[in-house]
């Protein structure tokens, strides 16, 4: 089994002493320095390799955020905050999971589990390209590229495409079967959006042009964790 090598940043002492044991359970997790700020982490960065950063986002002079933009050090990245706003900013640094405080043993394993199979670096899947919904009158093929969001509309769903819109009886369930969450997914009862097709992500919601997509509770932290590249949980 593959070792990965790991430091923890973090200026709690109770939190830094959590991770340490949570860490010390997994055989191939090796703890190779622990620090209480980010300046010593950086400067630590610079000098040696690490396979993954378990980084808090408030460590003194240097935060969590402004050590991932200054280090030239790649190394897998799980953020640890009890802020859910940097999972946006965590996205756009490409970071692989953060962990909501106070967190779980369980969901410390669905992160580090998520680092493991990134560094293991598997065949890429055939991604799907399109799927066929079904209308009144027939099968119709879309392209999940062509596909901006999907509405819930009573017993109808509404698919907002690029250039028109189509209406079918199929549900929220058999949509979600037939289209990898990966491209196009659930963030409110009443709506599916495709990933790549989002403007920005604020408070209120999401933006996709003049159109404002709420994201319930139920779907927030699975939400989050596609955005930085992990699953659902």
């Amino acid at each position: 089994m593959m070792s990965i090598d790991c430091i923890i940043v973090e200026d709690e002492p109770l939190a830094m002493e959590r991770m340490q044991q949570y860490v010390g359970k997994l055989p191939w997790l090796r703890l190779v320095a622990s620090f209480d700020n980010g300046l010593d982490a950086l400067v630590y960065l610079q000098t040696n390799k690490v396979d993954l950063v378990f980084l808090d986002i408030n460590i003194g002079e240097i935060s969590g955020i402004r050590l991932l933009e200054t280090t030239s050090s790649k190394p897998e990245v799980i953020i640890i905050t009890a802020y859910d706003e940097y999972a946006i900013k965590g996205f756009d640094l490409n970071v692989t999971d953060y962990l909501l405080k106070p967190y779980s043993l369980e969901r410390f394993l669905q992160a580090v589990e998520k680092v493991r199979h990134n560094l293991q670096k598997p065949e890429p899947a055939a991604e799907k390209k399109f799927i066929f919904i079904k209308t009144e009158y027939r099968l119709e093929k879309l392209m999940l590229e062509d596909i901006l969001y999907i509405e819930g509309m009573r017993d109808y769903r509404k698919i907002h495409l690029s250039d028109r819109r189509l209406l079918t009886l199929q549900t929220f369930k058999e949509l979600e079967q037939d289209i990898p969450a990966t491209v196009i997914c659930r963030v409110h009862k009443s709506y599916m959006v495709n990933i790549s097709r989002i403007d920005s992500i604020d408070r209120e919601g999401i933006r996709m042009g003049n159109t404002l997509i709420p994201i319930s509770d139920t779907y927030r932290k699975s939400f989050y964790q596609l955005l930085s590249g992990g699953g659902n949980q």
